[in-house]
């Protein structure tokens, strides 16, 4: 087994993720609340970039494609995404020879051909090496529009924190295989959340470079719970969440509700009273945190002072939703919330009737 903290395939973090729907007009308005601005378009496909920060979301609008059929299956989701290689030619050839499957990606005249391998439910997973500004695929395969800041600062979001997969009970450890074998990830936290009728576990995954982070989850429970309704609405395994990072997550969460965008509803008051027992000499703002329903996770044991800031929008592709994060030094996944967030989640199911509890 390679090293721990060998990166065999170069990886320098995301690049992009792709979506589509089968629905005209959905995902664009969605970003644009989210506080991404249209910023260049495909030189001769029906296909966009929207951009925040450096978070590149490309919605691929383009009959008979691959991001179409998947939108098909699947309705409005992240139908692909991409990983930042330092050489696109020689990571594409070790994954073919570590088992990966290739996927052939059709493509124009003049047009970059972009290696991409299989990855959760059959989507493309690209390896891209040219993503400097002036250099990258964009500025290659689109055209910017005039006028409009190339990095717009949006909402203040500026990267890709983490993408969560769901994964069919019993098929986490091949996908946790899969980017250990591939990618030589490595499994940095595990989490096994029971609530009083479902479960879940899930696996954190983090990659050589630190800079992407790939959360995998199943169903641990009975009956039909949190991931088990994910993939039935969704029609299988797929990416259930991406996690947006900023440096200020109040005036973030501010324009998103300004937006429009429907956030989880904030935890009981107790969550709150209790946010100074369990992070002793914090320092946060606890009535502005409440006031948006912000979750804060970490440690301040031995003077040392690490805190994660949360909050997720409700689902907003189908089944899909999305996870805004503020880190302070953590680079946990917020798991001091995982059961409170886990157990009101359950209770929704149960008041929506996706769980049915037995009264006797």
């Amino acid at each position: 087994m390679a090293d721990l903290f060998d990166n065999p395939m170069g990886l320098c973090g995301f690049e992009f993720v792709e979506f589509a729907s089968p629905v005209a007009g959905v995902l664009e308005p969605l970003f644009e609340k989210m506080g991404f601005s249209l910023v260049a378009k495909h030189r001769s496909k029906d296909v966009v970039l929207y951009r925040q920060g450096d978070i590149n979301f490309i919605v691929n609008r383009e009959p008979k494609s691959l991001a179409g059929y998947f939108a098909a299956e699947h309705g409005p989701c992240a139908c692909a995404l991409a990983f930042r290689v330092k050489d696109s030619h020689k990571a594409y050839e070790r994954a073919l020879d570590m088992g990966a499957q290739p996927v052939e990606i059709p493509t124009g005249p003049m047009e970059l051909r972009l290696p991409a391998i299989k990855g959760i439910g059959g989507a493309p997973l690209y390896l891209i090496d040219r993503f400097e500004d002036g250099k990258s695929i964009y500025d290659i395969d689109f055209e910017f529009i005039e006028g409009v800041d190339r990095h717009p600062p949006g909402h203040g979001f500026k990267t890709i924190d983490h993408l969560t997969h769901n994964v069919y009970k019993g098929r986490m450890a091949f996908w946790s295989s899969f980017y250990e074998k591939i990618f030589n990830f490595r499994e940095i936290r595990y989490f096994d959340i029971k609530g009083e009728y479902t479960g879940l576990t899930s696996r954190a995954m983090t990659a050589p470079d630190g800079l992407i982070r790939i959360p995998l989850n199943e169903e641990s429970g009975k009956t039909g719970g949190q991931i088990e309704e994910f993939l039935m609405q969704f029609n299988g395994e797929g990416i259930q969440h991406i996690a947006l990072l900023t440096d200020d997550i109040l005036k973030s969460v501010d324009a998103l509700q300004m937006a429009g965008i429907p956030l989880m509803t904030a935890p009981n008051d107790i969550y709150y009273e209790m946010l100074e027992e369990r992070l002793k000499g914090h320092g946060e703002p606890v009535p502005e945190l409440q006031a948006r329903g912000i979750l804060m996770d970490g440690s301040t044991a031995n003077g040392e002072k690490r805190l994660l800031l949360q909050i997720f929008s409700q689902t907003l592709l189908g089944p899909v939703f999305f996870e805004f994060i503020q880190r302070k030094a953590d680079e946990g996944f917020g798991e001091g919330n995982f059961k409170a967030l886990f157990e009101s989640l359950e209770r929704d199911q149960i008041r929506r009737g996706a769980i049915t509890v037995d009264a006797s």
